[in-house]
């Protein structure tokens, strides 16, 4: 089952449940494999953050959104350490492949040999097995959970109210972010952002081709912002000492501090269109384009809207 709802669900409270018990049985069946822990670790933590973009779209008309919305954030924390450093290691190729013109790779290689010496040192695969375990458990136990899950709308109603708080968010980070751009309010904008990605997913059938165009803006948006965040953290790891002489340390958070500009230039444009639109607008056209979706007659549709 896609991540979406369908016209074939009863209600908005059904198709909750069914595409939230669809993820949590992958994450499950994932959490058992355990083939390559970095990878799985990485999709489970996509699981987490889908799951809680779903319950935020109903936030509003769901009683019971603060506890599951902990449970499956302190889930993906739990995971966390077994990703942190592959994701430093990462940014700091996607960091040298961007100015591959203008450095000399082999200077800064013994900092990529400390990274990886890291990964491995923390690669701890008995307990990595024990916190899949454990997230397995976790997410079974949300599994019966989520038969129970109670929205006090129904139809366009149940989701309005979370979509305007969602996308009200995001241009608030944005604006936050325009006064101050700080590793808290990049991130604050990222979550924001990724928020109104998972609504324009769910949302896809509505109306396909405008919210796959809109969702992949926010999904480049999100990505944009993921990066800039990750160079925070790459540069209070090199701050650390211990990872190569001072000139080479000097150089190289120079060019992540370049590269965050670049970036934040790039966010800013796209955020400014992305974002453009009155929270009010947004959702009186979303429900607009929900009710033709539905509609057998089109041209009631129409003459509706």
């Amino acid at each position: 089952m896609a991540y979406r709802f369908a016209k074939s669900q009863d209600t908005i409270q059904d198709g909750v449940r069914k595409i939230a018990t669809n993820l949590i049985d992958k994450a499950i069946d994932a959490a058992k494999q355990r083939r390559n822990p970095e990878e799985t670790v990485h999709e489970l933590r996509k699981t987490c953050k889908r799951l809680r973009g779903l319950i935020r779209l109903v936030r509003p008309v769901f009683a019971d959104y603060h506890n599951e919305n902990a449970a499956f954030r302190d889930a993906s924390r739990k995971l966390s350490y077994l990703r942190d450093t592959a994701v430093l290691i990462q940014t700091y190729d996607t960091l040298l492949n961007a100015y591959d013109d203008q450095v000399d790779r082999a200077r800064f290689a013994p900092i990529r040999r400390r990274l990886t010496l890291q990964q491995k040192q923390s690669a701890n695969h008995s307990e990595a097995g024990r916190r899949l375990e454990e997230f397995g458990q976790g997410m079974a136990g949300a599994r019966g959970r989520v038969r129970r899950w109670r929205l006090s709308e129904d139809g366009f109603d149940a989701i309005e109210p979370g979509i305007t708080k969602s996308y009200k968010a995001a241009r608030q980070a944005m604006a936050a972010a325009s006064q101050e751009i700080n590793v808290e309010t990049v991130h604050e904008w990222r979550k924001r952002v990724k928020d109104h990605w998972y609504h324009t997913r769910l949302l896809t059938p509505i109306w396909r081709k405008q919210m796959k165009t809109s969702g992949v803006v926010a999904r480049d948006l999100g990505e944009l912002l993921g990066q800039h965040h990750d160079l925070d953290v790459f540069q209070e790891r090199l701050a650390e000492g211990e990872m190569a002489n001072a000139a080479d340390l000097e150089v190289l958070i120079g060019l992540a501090k370049r590269r965050q500009e670049a970036l934040a230039d790039e966010a800013f444009i796209m955020g400014a269109r992305l974002l453009a639109e009155p929270p009010k607008n947004l959702t009186r056209r979303w429900r607009s384009y929900w009710q033709t979706w539905h509609s057998d007659e089109p041209r009631e549709a129409a003459l509706a809207a």
